[in-house]
């Protein structure tokens, strides 16, 4: 790193998130081209060469950059439908738009879906894609683009789905690929986007959408075909009640051993929801280190239920957090989710003892790391890690007068972003992207979202 262009952050407040939980009061940190440096108490050393720029951070606390694990981006420009449903039936209203959609919509969604979280702290997303109407265009393509644009770490979720309403499925049947294709348009999405390197910024994932949405084949195929490339696997699972009855109607058994007979568990798969676990799911997922997207204000928005994440975490299941799709949590940023992630879990069997502010913060960086199979390149501020990481101002009204930095993060209003950096480059300053347009893009967004309404009003 010698030869590195450096960037010196000062005077602040540090959560590292590292195995100790190592935090400093006043600390500084160095970023060298686009990794950690060095991190410690005090000032800076002195002597450092080549640097570029040097950050008075007073009244900040730096973390690791917020990690979101479940999302589904397309949603963008269908927020505030349906919005007192359950999840079939949240479904079943909106399959019919959603069928609709194609590549303008796809790009203008996920632009908008990723400036809203980039500018709330997240350096890393995913997108969970599952929709794919015949003669829609590039959109994993355009996804990409998109993220690539914004200047985010991302992972693409390639989805599928096979089984439609006359195989006993909720999509109607015009949603719907074939077992073939998903899988030949799957494989092809990794072999063109998937990038296995330590610093990557865009990697893809297998990921057929749900028990109720993909046949026992695709599923099996799927997780067949993702080890086959030496990629990761994701899928929606025991998000509802509705869920599990109808995996022990169809399939004789409940989620968790549907997923384990087709080859669905493993330290390679994570799983978006997991709200209905038993402990006998919960010790499965341990066992073999699966991990779990936990998504609190979608799940209370479709009245799912309270996932039992303090349970998963003591028995060692890895846990992240995700924002999920837009039109289930229609804030679309993952700040939310640490503070409703501690207070939901509050509401359990555990009550106050469920979790703390810096479990909250360790769900949505390391933890979501972790399952995205990046945790040794982020979600932690550590020395030869990836540089990505914000600046949290919490010396103004809004968190000034709460002692404990990580506290006023968790639990406090959300707080801005003075500077946000993703593999050493600064893509947000003063709350505001750096990257691109945030007006033009609330303004295709809009644009898109009518367009939308009026192809399914005359559909």
């Amino acid at each position: 790193m010698a030869a590195a262009q450096r960037t010196v952050i000062e005077n602040v407040a540090i959560a590292t998130v590292d195995a100790e939980d190592t935090e400093y009061a006043s600390g500084h940190l160095v970023i060298a081209g686009n990794r950690i440096e060095s991190l410690g108490p005090g000032r800076a050393p002195e002597g450092l060469e080549n640097v570029v720029r040097r950050i008075d951070a007073s009244g900040h606390l730096v973390t690791p950059g917020l990690v979101n694990t479940h999302h589904h981006f397309y949603q963008w420009i269908t927020r505030g439908l349906a919005t007192d449903h359950n999840l079939f039936d949240w479904l079943v209203a909106l399959y019919p738009t959603w069928a609709r959609i194609d590549e303008p919509m796809v790009r203008a969604a996920a632009r908008g879906s990723l400036a809203m979280m980039a500018r709330g702290g997240v350096t890393t997303a995913m997108d969970h894609h599952y929709v794919f109407p015949e003669g829609s265009g590039d959109l994993s393509g355009a996804i990409i683009r998109a993220a690539q644009e914004t200047g985010v770490r991302f992972t693409l979720a390639r989805g599928s789905m096979d089984r439609s309403e006359k195989d006993g499925g909720l999509p109607p049947d015009f949603a719907v690929e074939t077992l073939d294709g998903a899988l030949a348009a799957t494989e092809e999405t990794v072999e063109r986007h998937h990038d296995a390197s330590f610093d990557a910024m865009t990697q893809v994932a297998v990921a057929p959408c749900s028990p109720f949405s993909v046949s026992t084949e695709l599923l099996r195929q799927g997780a067949e075909l993702a080890r086959r490339l030496g990629v990761r696997l994701h899928t929606h699972g025991s998000e509802t009640v509705e869920e599990e009855k109808f995996c022990h109607e169809l399939f004789g058994m409940g989620p968790t051993d549907y997923f384990e007979s087709t080859g669905w568990l493993g330290e390679d798969v994570w799983m978006a929801h997991c709200v209905h676990m038993n402990d006998s799911d919960i010790a499965a997922f341990a066992r073999t280190r699966t991990g779990v997207a936990h998504c609190p204000s979608s799940n209370a928005r479709l009245a799912a239920g309270i996932a039992r994440v303090p349970d998963m975490l003591a028995a060692g299941v890895p846990v992240g957090l995700g924002v999920d799709g837009t039109a289930s949590n229609e804030s679309g940023e993952l700040h939310t989710e640490l503070r409703n992630a501690l207070l939901i879990n509050r509401l359990g069997a555990h009550r106050e003892a469920a979790l703390s502010a810096r479990q909250a913060l360790r769900l949505g960086t390391y933890g979501g790391a972790q399952i995205l199979g990046r945790a040794a390149q982020i979600g932690s501020l550590e020395p030869g890690k990836l540089a990505d990481l914000v600046l949290w101002k919490l010396d103004t009204l809004a968190h000034a007068s709460i002692a404990d930095p990580v506290t006023a993060l968790v639990l406090g209003a959300a707080a801005p972003v003075t500077a946000s950096f993703v593999n050493g480059r600064q893509i947000v300053e003063d709350g505001r992207l750096l990257t691109v347009d945030e007006d033009e893009i609330a303004r295709s967004t809009r644009q898109e979202a009518q367009r939308l309404a009026r192809i399914t009003a005359g559909g």
